[in-house]
């Protein structure tokens, strides 16, 4: 299983492209084909998978039951937009100019491991999501989220 860990900025160049950190192009398996499906995150960031971490989420989608309307509207905003890149010779991906929007991504940009995928976010929307944040209020979060019960 991959997994990721850090946080490095990048620059958008003026195609839509930026070098993916090396950082982050070390903890990729060296036998992995460097290979990605990119799509809207969960907040106003877009969501870098690795083919093998997207997989089996595909998958997991794929079987839900597709006479639920709920379930149909789940995948049409998940899928909706999720578009397969792979690094070029020079380490490069190429942002779809279509997602780009949705996380206001133009030029500095943050990009910051998210368990087995990489949340990519605008640099300055990015410094205000913790600006927001405080200890304390950081404290009461994992509290919470760390005292659930698996079944709640």
């Amino acid at each position: 299983m991959i997994s990721f860990l850090g946080e490095f900025e990048a620059t958008i160049d003026a195609k839509g492209r930026f070098l993916l950190p090396a950082g982050f192009k070390k903890q990729l398996p060296s036998d992995a084909p460097a290979r990605f499906v990119i799509n809207r995150g969960f907040e106003k960031c877009l969501t870098l998978y690795p083919v093998q971490s997207w997989e089996p989420i595909f998958t997991r989608v794929s079987q839900l039951n597709d006479f639920d309307p709920e379930v149909r509207a789940f995948r049409r905003y998940f899928f909706n937009g999720a578009t397969e890149v792979e690094l070029d010779s020079a380490g490069r991906l190429l942002l779809p100019k279509n997602l780009m929007p949705y996380a206001s991504l133009e030029k500095d940009i943050v990009l910051v491991s998210a368990l087995n995928k990489v949340e990519i976010w605008d640099k300055t929307i990015y410094n205000q999501f913790f600006d927001a944040f405080t200890p304390d209020s950081f404290s009461v979060l994992a509290n919470k989220v760390m005292n659930k019960k698996d079944d709640e």
